[in-house]
């Protein structure tokens, strides 16, 4: 029988080796929820609990580091329970793990929310989405092709 990472949305999967890190042990191994989800969740590598303050900024290792296939990035996201229920977010959202990285997987947890929020050991914090990288070749010109929008930007559609 095929895992939920074996199954489920876009393309056919990739074979993204994975190294479990100091810390890691216990923790499952990252697996899409769902048939339909998108990405893996990570979880807190913790020994302790950490409280994060409002206004604070704290780093959470993974547990886990990954080997992606060239041509391919790691992006890391925000959970939307945490951000609506807590003001939990990734303020460099996403967060990009190039295919040469091969250091842990850490997470940059902020508060954003009123009340201190908790981390505990194995508490899903982010979520993990493998995509596929285009390549641009850049060529400089005199100008470019008009548009109906031109430079309008920050608002200008109007949505």
């Amino acid at each position: 029988m095929k895992s939920a990472s074996e199954e489920g949305v876009g393309s056919p999967p990739i074979c993204v080796r994975l190294a479990r890190q100091p810390g890691g042990g216990g923790l499952p191994l990252p697996e899409p929820a769902t048939l339909g989800s998108a990405g893996v969740d990570l979880r807190a590598a913790i020994e302790e609990d950490l409280l994060i303050e409002p206004g604070a900024r704290v780093l959470v290792p993974s547990g886990f580091a990954i080997e992606l296939p060239e041509g391919f990035e790691g992006q890391v996201r925000p959970r939307s329970g945490l951000a609506l229920r807590h003001g939990i977010s990734i303020p460099n959202a996403p967060g990009t793990i190039d295919s040469d990285y091969r250091g842990e997987i850490k997470v940059i947890l902020m508060n954003a929310g009123s009340e201190p929020f908790r981390v505990s050991r194995g508490d899903r914090i982010a979520q993990l989405v493998v995509a596929p990288v285009q390549r641009a070749i850049w060529r400089e010109v005199d100008g470019l092709v008009d548009t109906g929008r031109g430079d309008g930007g920050f608002g200008h559609t109007g949505r």
